[in-house]
């Protein structure tokens, strides 16, 4: 795809022939550009889905199917703070908060993810917030164990 020098008739003073003026995009240098761009979306696109770092459990459960609305979650930090979607929620704001979403979702399900270090009985009270909030369906969120981490 090498762009072709095309000679004109004319002769300058010095007794060289003028080129004309190339008139053809080359197109190489812009395929270059995008096959970058593609790569480096294509390695970013997956950094971009965790919101609150947390260490989950680990489970031999595969994942849910997904829905037509994105996915409300609720996230318990390793210090009990918690998070809707990235945004912290005061505990005696949790229940007014997820009643005002319900009323704006079609669908009852939520997703809890909750640190591995948390009590049991801390996890168990937002549970009871989630349902309170009008949320019948909640799924806890694992991460994939490993063979050898059973």
């Amino acid at each position: 795809m090498g762009a072709a020098v095309q000679k004109s008739g004319r002769v300058s003073r010095r007794g060289r022939a003028r080129t004309a003026p190339m008139s053809e995009i080359n197109v190489t240098p812009f395929v270059d550009v995008m096959l970058v761009l593609l790569i480096i979306f294509m390695v970013a696109a997956p950094l971009l889905t965790v919101g609150v770092p947390l260490d989950l459990p680990k489970t031999q459960a595969q994942s849910l199917p997904s829905e037509n609305e994105p996915p409300l979650t609720v996230n318990l930090d390793g210090e009990g703070r918690v998070y809707i979607q990235k945004t912290e929620v005061l505990p005696e704001e949790l229940i007014v908060r997820l009643a005002a979403i319900q009323a704006e979702r079609t669908s009852d399900k939520i997703y809890l993810r909750a640190d591995r270090s948390l009590d049991y009985g801390r996890v168990m009270q937002v549970m009871g917030a989630l349902s309170a909030g009008g949320f019948a369906r909640v799924a806890l969120v694992t991460d994939q164990a490993d063979r050898g981490d059973r």
